[in-house]
């Protein structure tokens, strides 16, 4: 019997199966875009304008305690100021997330062609984000509101990950971060209950987080031909740690001592059982775990981990 030896290595089959020709033409798409359509939200947002007496900072209907009955005996003004420490809650988580992105994207460009239009692309990706945790930064201040820290665990989680989001991987860490606050944000930017900084915000942020989505998911679409079935398992299962820390993220007590509550501990508890609040969370990962399912990266303990966080029914 005679075997006919393949003449090309592992690196240049997966060259030959890659579309690469593909993926710089979606990169050049998403410059020109963001060449006509970004902003500045130094100038774009008004920070000078007063904020309206009686308007929430997040819609009532995604405030965590929200249906509770805690919720029922608290007064307007109290409830109001929990939608303010969970806006600031959510945009700090914003800021790290931001922050864990850029570094990734920075190792990633030590390894790419810096001429090629992809490499230009997370470049912008990386500007707008610089932009974004700006404009974040900014409304927290604006609102009368401070930032909420990280433990010192999470900042040390925030160092490593970025040295292991390669490849499918990074993507999909990418569409984690990014897929659950903009279901949330298109939602929600058009309430008429909403102040219009916190509307203003979530507009200019889902204009450009589209573009960065369709980045991130065109990079897993076209890896798909080439994933290892190493990569594939660890990129289906890993990603479903992110249920339990978003779920806890979400939840994170220290709102509710801010917000003037006598139990913290107990509102956490309360919000994490709310039927209400776990609608919102089906509804903000239904668009990834969509994606996620349609090619084949929805592994069994990620949606185990996704499901027993109320992400997945």
């Amino acid at each position: 019997m005679t075997t006919t030896e393949n003449p090309l290595t592992r690196t240049e089959q997966d060259e030959a199966v890659y579309d690469r020709a593909g993926r710089l033409a979606v990169a050049g798409r998403l410059l020109k875009g963001s060449s006509n359509r970004s902003y500045d939200p130094i100038v774009d947002l008004d920070f000078d304008a007063p904020l309206v007496d009686g308007k929430f900072f997040l819609p009532p209907k995604v405030v965590t305690l929200y249906g509770t009955p805690l919720w029922e005996q608290m007064t307007q003004e109290q409830r109001i100021e929990l939608s303010r420490q969970e806006m600031a809650n959510i945009l700090s988580v914003g800021i790290w997330f931001e922050n864990l992105l850029n570094r990734a994207l920075l190792i990633r460009l030590m390894r790419e062609d810096p001429a090629a239009a992809t490499s230009h692309y997370s470049l912008t990706e990386m500007g707008d984000e610089c932009r974004h945790m700006t404009m974040f930064g900014k409304v927290i201040e604006r609102t009368g509101t401070r930032a909420y820290a990280m433990r010192r665990w999470q900042r040390g989680a925030m160092h490593v990950l970025p040295l292991l989001m390669r490849g499918t991987m990074l993507w999909v860490i990418t569409l984690v971060g990014e897929e659950l606050f903009d279901a949330m944000q298109r939602e929600i930017k058009d309430d008429p209950d909403l102040q219009p900084l916190v509307a203003q915000l979530m507009t200019i942020h889902v204009t450009e987080e589209a573009r960065h989505i369709g980045f991130a998911r065109d990079g897993i679409v076209r890896r798909a031909p080439i994933r290892s079935r190493w990569e594939t398992l660890v990129s289906a299962n890993l990603h479903g740690l992110g249920g339990p820390v978003f779920r806890r993220l979400f939840t994170n007590p220290e709102m509710y001592a801010r917000a003037g509550l006598t139990d913290p501990a107990e509102a956490a508890k309360l919000a994490r059982a709310n039927p209400n609040f776990h609608a919102v969370q089906l509804q903000s990962f239904l668009p990834l775990s969509t994606f996620l399912d349609k090619n084949g990266l929805m592994g069994p303990l990620g949606r185990r981990l996704w499901r027993r966080a109320g992400f997945l029914k």
